[in-house]
């Protein structure tokens, strides 16, 4: 169902009841009043005008004013422009030698602009900004702190990030800053958004756009335009998300392009709410677990008479190069990138069952992103997680692939070097950045080169 939202009636309708003319002004004349009004609204509310509102054509981009082979444009706008002259709402200034031609400049009375606003059907800035604040604080209560049972059973924090994205949209009307990604121009965009924002509340398991968007908006594609301005205000203002991608950041909200799927291989044992046990053991490469399903286990395990060690892979490609090449004593999950609620779900719920002489493995790129993964992982689930194939060494033994940092990589690598999380890969980091290079994980050539890493003890969060 739709949500239905507040919509201030405290604002006027803008509309004339003064000006009317017998013409619809044409795209030159339309230019050339947009561009008086800009400069109308850049000055500050309340000073007097010291100097004219007035713009020069050569300035504008009018190409019906200066077409070479039809006059008809030019001729019509400026019979236009003297009917406004005559009305008292601008004056015209002509180039010398083109009186009635060709002008050179037109000149806004700003006592005028108001009825100017309305004939071109432009609302003031003023008034859009006006009926922005209106919306966004007659919505404001449905994102109050909730209590502690409501963060518990909700995917936002007691400290709503919502409520943090409207109050600093708020800010930034208050300082004549730009609302982005809310907009001062489309008033049903904002609403939307807002409706998506309030529907947030009902997702309590991973949902399809198309499904959240039928069940928000009644329409199955009305959420597509929303998608890139509420990955915004996520990764803008919620818990942790700004380094994610927009993708992510709605997948952390429990929202996806389709239905998705953990890939583990090896003996895994997963128990559910109601006892139930799922075995993945007999089954090759791998297995594809609903994220859904993931999300309801209460206890993960390995088969420890058999299983050596847990790797978790960044990349599907390499997951199963590590299937094919490594699997003996061999358990593995695929994190696809970083990874979502409902992986990070699964390593807690593994990290309570496996034994502490099992290493708990990374496998990411030698880059920034696949070293925060590291991070993240050790600092939203475990300390105990230890990188594979991480290393100098594995750099050097693949170096014809590695390919040069860029200067937001070396920007971004020189952050990690103060995460205390990553302490034991400074050396790694120092490496990286003297040779100025990274390495994709798919570069190594897992039958060719022996394992490293693996042994080094992680750092303390």
């Amino acid at each position: 169902m739709r949500v239905v939202l507040y919509q201030s009636t405290s604002l006027p309708i803008y509309q004339s009841t003064n000006m009317s003319l017998p013409f619809t002004p044409t795209p030159d004349v339309v230019a050339i009043l947009n561009s008086l009004l800009d400069t109308y609204e850049r000055h500050e509310p309340g000073r007097p005008f010291v100097r004219a509102i007035r713009v020069r054509l050569d300035e504008l981009d009018l190409p019906g004013y200066t077409s070479q082979l039809d006059p008809a444009p030019r001729q019509t706008a400026n019979e236009q422009l003297a009917a406004l002259t005559g009305r008292g709402f601008v004056r015209l200034a002509w180039l010398p030698g083109e009186t009635g031609h060709l002008l050179e400049m037109v000149t806004l009375l700003p006592e005028r602009a108001p009825e100017i606003f309305a004939w071109l059907g432009r609302a003031p800035v003023a008034v859009q900004t006006a009926a922005l604040r209106d919306l966004l604080l007659g919505e404001r209560f449905r994102f109050a702190p909730q209590t502690l049972e409501g963060c518990e059973a909700s995917r936002v924090s007691c400290e709503d990030w919502r409520l943090l994205a409207l109050d600093h949209t708020l800010a930034q009307l208050r300082a004549g800053r730009s609302p982005a990604p809310f907009t001062l121009a489309d008033p049903d965009f904002n609403r939307d958004l807002l409706a998506a924002l309030v529907a947030l509340d009902a997702v309590a398991e991973e949902t399809p756009y198309r499904v959240f968007s039928v069940r928000t908006f009644n329409d199955s594609k009305a959420f597509e335009p929303l998608k890139p301005a509420l990955a915004t205000l996520a990764r803008r203002h919620g818990p942790g998300w700004g380094e994610l991608t927009p993708e992510e950041a709605l997948r952390e909200l429990g929202l996806t392009p389709n239905p998705t799927h953990v890939f583990l291989y090896g003996p895994w044992r997963l128990i559910g709410a109601g006892g139930q046990v799922v075995s993945l053991g007999d089954f090759y490469p791998a297995a594809g677990v609903p994220s859904v399903m993931i999300a309801e286990v209460q206890r993960a395990e390995v088969d420890v008479a058999v299983v050596q060690r847990v790797v978790c892979v960044e990349n599907l490609a390499s997951f199963y190069e590590l299937i094919r090449y490594e699997r003996e004593g061999l358990a593995a999950l695929c994190l696809w990138g970083n990874p979502a609620p409902a992986v990070r779900h699964l390593l807690a719920r593994l990290t309570e069952t496996l034994p502490a002489e099992i290493p708990l493995q990374v496998w990411a790129d030698l880059d920034y992103g696949g070293l925060n993964i590291l991070a993240q992982l050790r600092k939203l689930i475990s300390p105990r997680f230890v990188p594979y194939r991480m290393d100098v060494a594995t750099l050097e033994a693949h170096i014809r692939w590695a390919r040069p940092l860029t200067e937001n990589d070396r920007s971004l690598l020189a952050r990690l070097q103060g995460y205390a999380s990553l302490a034991d890969l400074q050396s790694v980091l120092a490496h990286m950045l003297e040779r100025g290079l990274k390495l994709e994980q798919e570069a190594v050539q897992l039958a060719n080169v022996q394992p490293t890493g693996g042994s080094a003890q992680p750092a303390p969060v």
